[in-house]
């Protein structure tokens, strides 16, 4: 279901793994259907958002990617519902989701987008995991194909590429899938919020990083986790094969409402981290 946005690599790879798995494949572009929500959107306001790379707000540019995402979970349970009928085939499909642990505690995903699905076969791994994974897939499975998709840079591809732009996860989220990784086990795992997480990264991290540096990850991790927790009590059913899972209707019963500020708990963050500097 790619758009203009969607480069010809990722269609190219998606192809090649369906042909290496004898999966039934389907490849189209859905811009028609993006652009009549525009169009009406347009009727209706008068107005016309615009990405980021041609103008637009940050308003703006998250509304047209949401668009697109949103579109896709539609269309995914249109054809999973009538390609067995196209194929004069009895019965329905399952829709599967593909959101994993790391942009599910960040709350890199759109609600009700294509992370909504029947079940999600990876909800609840965490990218460092699938990656090991996949490479043991490849050579376990004899699917060379998957090189391309350890090899390639996690995309969202919902917004233009340019000559000098091309969206990228981890420039995005402002934090990596490593750090994510960490982030997650610590506060599932070891039941930590901010103040705990910082004072053992403090020792994980002091060799490479300022105490400083590493409140601002610490940080920026509890804002977006707490600002976007909410999307996890909507969270498709994931196959539980770990501990540090973030969902919340079935694995991580915690508040779905935060206090994002976390006032007390950044203010403790901070005066320790300005305490170690001067120690230092």
């Amino acid at each position: 279901m790619g758009t203009s946005n969607s480069s010809k690599e990722t269609c190219e790879r998606a192809k090649n793994l369906a042909n290496a798995i004898g999966s039934y494949h389907l490849n189209f572009n859905m811009d028609d259907v993006v652009t009549s929500v525009h169009t009406l959107f347009n009727f209706v306001t008068k107005k016309t958002p615009k990405f980021r790379v041609n103008g637009g707000t940050e308003v703006e540019n998250l509304a047209l990617q949401n668009i697109q995402a949103r579109l896709r979970m539609v269309l995914s349970y249109l054809f999973a519902q009538l390609l067995p009928w196209v194929r004069s085939k009895s019965g329905s499909l399952l829709v599967l989701g593909s959101s994993n642990v790391d942009e599910c505690l960040r709350g890199y995903l759109t609600k009700y987008d294509c992370s909504s699905a029947d079940l999600n076969p990876i909800g609840a791994i965490s990218k460092i995991d699938l990656r090991k994974f996949i490479n043991y897939a490849k050579t376990e499975f004899d699917l060379p194909i998957l090189d391309e998709f350890l090899n390639s840079v996690p995309t969202a591809e919902l917004e233009p590429i340019t000559g000098d732009y091309v969206q990228a996860d981890e420039v995005d989220m402002g934090m990596t899938y490593d750090e994510l990784s960490v982030f997650g086990r610590l506060r599932k795992n070891e039941r930590c919020g901010p103040f705990s997480m910082f004072s053992k990264l403090v020792h994980e991290w002091g060799s490479v990083l300022q105490p400083s540096e590493i409140a601002s990850k610490v940080k920026r991790f509890f804002f977006y986790y707490s600002v976007n927790r909410h999307k996890m009590t909507t969270l498709t059913p994931s196959y539980h094969a770990e501990t540090y899972s973030p969902d919340d209707n079935r694995f991580d019963l915690r508040p779905f409402l935060y206090n994002t500020a976390w006032s007390w708990q950044f203010k403790k963050v901070d005066s320790l981290a300005d305490e170690l500097e001067k120690e230092a």
